[in-house]
């Protein structure tokens, strides 16, 4: 029982922060809508394994990590904010060419591989989910954890972040989002990359800070 308590505090928390909209979540969405379900739930997949890092980063002491090497934490945010602007750079000069929608069935193993590396990149690309899951972690683990506790932890990560953008990838890979989608493609994909470069562009200058 004293270890169902920092779980629930620790699953809780994360949950909130994983369906708090930003380049994770419109990274699978659009994936999701553009490519096919299959992709989408490689997706998901690829944005659980990214938690999975961060949960047994923060366990192994990432926090203090930063701390001491305060040069790391600003190269990760320089880093993550130019792969974030590439990738809204991709989505942009793309938005005008023309897409053919496939079914589930169709999506290749290489488009599904394709689909789950770039999701695990855009999620570990953000220093803040870093710091976010250091920050919880330090708040509700006991100083001393049991093995156990630390497993069910991570599984407890992988079940949220999964689960969470396999809902999303679920719901907007029906019909309807990608039949809008195709009709607004061009508007969608610059608006998309857009707020993917800009979202870059506000980690880098964070780094000032």
């Amino acid at each position: 029982m004293h270890e169902l308590l920092p779980l629930v505090g620790i699953a809780g928390s994360i949950a909130v922060g994983a369906m708090s909209p930003g380049p994770s979540f419109l990274m699978v969405a659009r994936t999701a809508v553009a490519s096919s379900r299959s992709a989408g739930l490689a997706a998901a997949l690829g944005m659980g394994l990214g938690g999975v890092s961060f949960a047994i980063a923060a366990l192994a002491g990432l926090q203090a990590v930063f701390a001491a090497v305060p040069s790391l934490f600003l190269a990760l945010k320089i880093l993550g904010g130019l792969y974030l602007i590439y990738l809204g750079y991709r989505i942009w000069r793309g938005a005008q060419v023309p897409l053919s929608v496939t079914d589930p069935a169709g999506t290749t193993e290489s488009d599904a591989r394709r689909s789950f590396l770039l999701a695990a990149g855009t999620q570990l690309s953000n220093p803040k989910a870093a710091i976010i899951y250091a920050s919880v972690f330090a708040a509700f683990l006991p100083p001393n954890f049991t093995v156990s506790l630390a497993i069910s932890t991570v599984l407890v990560i992988f079940l949220i972040e999964a689960g969470w953008y396999t809902l999303v990838a679920l719901v907007l890979s029906s019909s309807q989002p990608r039949a809008a989608y195709l009709r607004f493609k061009a508007w969608i994909d610059r608006s998309a990359g857009a707020v993917m470069s800009l979202l870059g562009v506000k980690l880098i200058l964070s780094a000032r800070t």
